[in-house]
């Protein structure tokens, strides 16, 4: 697996894991990458430093390890874990399979506040709306043209049904893709 740094159109900064470099070209030419923040396909590699592991570099990450997750084993072939303490936000747990620690990262608080609200969003979209699929485009046409009763629906499209549907004035939104939907 490879990290990169990528960037969109707008400039906005976000990471992405690929199994290489060719399967990021492929997802890239396909515009099947798309900016978490504007939603922008124009999606590219930004400059990264390379990482370089020395063994000062390992022993400052055992420490922010040690320090972060008390009782954490970090000795090879076994498991460090961060214990859900009561009433903490959230619990951290990191799989150490060789002899080097791995660091764990959490979002920045707003990022984690954000896409809790698109949870809350989509919920309320698939609690209060009709999963129609992929008859979301005649669905939708159906319902604009008074060919049907108005109700909310939601379901699947393809971006020329969607630039279809808006050219006809058809009011669509697309419901967020969340992090958890990619895996």
């Amino acid at each position: 697996m490879i990290r990169y740094a990528l960037e969109c159109g707008e400039e906005h900064g976000f990471e992405a894991w690929f199994r290489s470099s060719d399967d990021f070209e492929r997802q890239a030419a396909a515009e099947l990458l798309s900016c978490p923040v504007c939603g922008s396909h124009a999606v590219t590699r930004a400059l990264m430093a390379p990482a370089v592991s020395t063994s000062r570099k390992r022993a400052e990450i055992a420490a922010t390890i040690a320090a972060a997750t008390p009782g954490a084993a970090t000795s090879a072939g076994q498991s460090a874990a961060a214990p859900a303490a009561a009433g903490s936000a959230a619990a951290v747990s990191a799989l150490v399979p060789t002899a080097e620690p791995v660091p764990a990262v959490m979002a920045d608080p707003r990022a984690q506040a954000l896409a809790e609200m698109l949870r809350q969003l989509r919920r309320h979209v698939e609690e209060n709306a009709e999963n129609v699929g992929g008859n979301f485009p005649e669905e939708a046409r159906k319902i604009h043209y008074g060919e049907t009763d108005a109700r909310g629906i939601y379901g699947q499209a393809s971006r020329d049904e969607v630039e279809a549907l808006v050219e006809e004035g058809i009011e669509v939104h697309a419901l967020p893709i969340l992090p958890e939907d990619r895996n």
